[in-house]
């Protein structure tokens, strides 16, 4: 499953920060990913900056040197998605947007939050073919839509 929070124009951030600020936004990504386990690109790690409680990390980075504690490290997007098996719950894919693009093929959801703003930013959501993908489910809100989409048969 990839999660990801993307503005109307595409934006998923600006460097590495989110260009927004969303009440419930993120305790909304919590509630989704918890208990399972997160693949994520080493600087979307190092925006975070820690592990994230009750969720098992997988950190994807081309630095064949790099390791933090609690985390387990993956060079390759296979390889990711073979350790995240391994663990518990759910493989969730968190960004960065290399990571998204990687992982696209692979994924069978997509739980995205639509934000309707049209920010700064210079990191894309990668670009998918919608005819490929089935909407579920729409949660809307005053700030965003959450929109969970299942690759069609």
């Amino acid at each position: 499953m990839m999660v990801a929070a993307v503005a109307d124009n595409g934006v998923i951030g600006n460097g590495p920060d989110i260009p927004w600020k969303i009440p419930g936004e993120q305790a909304e990504f919590k509630a989704i990913t918890m208990g399972h386990t997160l693949v994520m690109g080493r600087t979307t790690f190092e925006s975070i900056g820690r592990p994230l409680p009750g969720r098992t990390t997988v950190v994807l980075t081309t630095d064949e040197d790099w390791a933090h504690d609690g985390v387990l490290v993956a060079h390759d997007i296979e390889s990711a998605l073979t350790l995240a098996a391994a663990e518990q719950g759910d493989t969730v894919i968190a960004g960065g947007a290399q990571v998204y693009a990687a992982a696209l093929p692979y994924a069978t959801e997509q739980v995205i939050t639509r934000v309707h703003l049209r920010p700064e930013g210079d990191v894309l959501y990668p670009p998918f073919d919608e005819t490929e993908w089935v909407e579920t489910r729409r949660e809307p809100h005053e700030a965003y839509d959450r929109v969970f989409l299942t690759r069609a048969p």
